[in-house]
Parts: structure tokens; sequence; C-alpha cells
């Protein structure tokens, strides 16, 4: 497991979630405030899981170049932005428009029924 993960299952769980998994959830927020699009969210949370490739390897004595690490840290990192982008752009819609759309659950909306 550590030669895919570049460093200890422990530390790549601590740095993924904990340190930068906020990072993430902050990322996707704000990209959906600014009504960008979803693909965004994913090419910031690349750049970091590189930035976390960087830190594993600084304070961790991770390896650097560790492709399995890096993936995985990016695939995560992306779902944790794009699940905050959802959210927020759901929020976003329902509260802007409250005319045209209703909320339906954490992450849709729907228009709303005229009535006759």
């Amino acid at each position: 497991m550590e030669a895919i993960l570049g460093n200890t299952l422990g530390t790549f769980l601590m740095l993924t979630f904990v340190v930068f998994g906020w990072t993430a959830f902050a990322t996707g927020h704000g990209v959906a405030s600014r009504w960008q699009p979803a693909r965004q969210v994913v090419f910031y949370c690349c750049l970091l899981a590189a930035a976390e490739r960087f830190i594993d390897y600084a304070l961790a004595d991770g390896e650097l170049l560790s492709i399995g690490g890096f993936l995985l840290s990016a695939a995560a990192l992306s779902a944790i932005g794009l699940f905050a982008w959802r959210i927020t752009r759901a929020r976003m819609m329902v509260t802007q428009y409250p005319w045209l759309y209703e909320p339906v659950g954490l992450f849709a909306w729907r228009e709303k029924q005229q009535r006759p």
C-alpha cells in the first residue's frame, strides 16, 4: 500500500481528508459562488493534490513523484470539491430565483408548479 500511496495509509488519509479536504470543500464552494463550471473544481483540486504531494514529501518524508498517491488524492479532493459545488449551486438556484425554483433535497431543484 505504501508503494501506491507514496507514504503510510494514516499519513495519506490525514493529509487528504483532514488537511486538504476542507480546502477542496472551500474550493468547490468558491467556484460555484462565482457561477463557474464544475470542470474548474476538478482543475483546482488537481493543483491541491500536487500541493499535497509536496507537503507529504517535505514534512512526512513521503515520495514526491508518487503517481498513485497523486491520482488517489486528486480523485478524493475532486469528489469533495464537486460535492460542495453541487450543494452550493442548488442553494443558489433556489435562493436567487425563488419564483422559478424550489428545493428538492440537498443537491437538486425543480421548477415550481404553476397554480391554476
